[in-house]
């Protein structure tokens, strides 16, 4: 006589499905407003006293790199983010050029959504919320220097550029460092 083992339920091997994320819910679009306002609170406040040397830090692009980067948008919604944080930044006192950073932010926007699709990682550490941001924040940088500066001004293109190199990487660089600080704690907190 054959005997049949049974087994266990807790022995078998449980599935685990994945729900795909289609579109941005509604927790998404919270975290994503709270960014943007606390972006433009900390440029308005922090912005003007961590200035040095012409470099000043833009918390509004900060922010809106960290809401893409932890929500994960398609790149359509993406851009709507970056125009987003572009009409905040037309609020009086935020920019002293209207309407230079709805461009800006839109393009800045739209390099952090393409590129939150690239893996970066060295080891187990992801770099991709470092390298995105810089990357974003130098596009929207240079974005808004040759609109200004070349555009506006009617300086030289190489002109525009080498005398924007400290503001725009200084930015970079605190805005990166910012955005990689923020992302592991937060990331943590929105699993709960």
């Amino acid at each position: 006589m054959e005997q049949q083992v049974a087994t266990a339920p807790a022995a078998q091997k449980r599935e685990v499905k994945t729900v795909e994320k289609k579109g941005l819910q509604i927790n998404d679009l919270i975290l994503i407003a709270v960014l943007l306002a606390a972006g433009a609170v900390l440029k308005l406040t922090l912005g003007t006293v961590l200035t040095f040397a012409g470099m000043k830090p833009n918390f509004i692009i900060a922010m809106y790199c960290l809401a893409i980067i932890l929500t994960r948008p398609n790149v359509g919604q993406a851009v709507i983010i970056g125009i987003i944080a572009g009409l905040i930044c037309q609020i009086p006192m935020l920019n002293a050029t209207p309407w230079v950073n709805l461009a800006s932010e839109t393009l800045g926007a739209l390099i952090c959504g393409l590129l939150i699709l690239v893996p970066m990682r060295i080891g187990k550490l992801d770099i991709n919320p470092l390298v995105n941001t810089f990357i974003s924040t130098v596009v929207s940088g240079y974005t808004f220097a040759f609109i200004v500066g070349c555009g506006l001004g009617g300086n030289p293109f190489l002109a525009t550029f080498i005398t924007y190199i400290p503001m725009v990487f200084g930015t970079a660089l605190f805005n990166c460092i910012l955005v990689q600080i923020l992302v592991v704690p937060l990331r943590k907190v929105l699993k709960k």
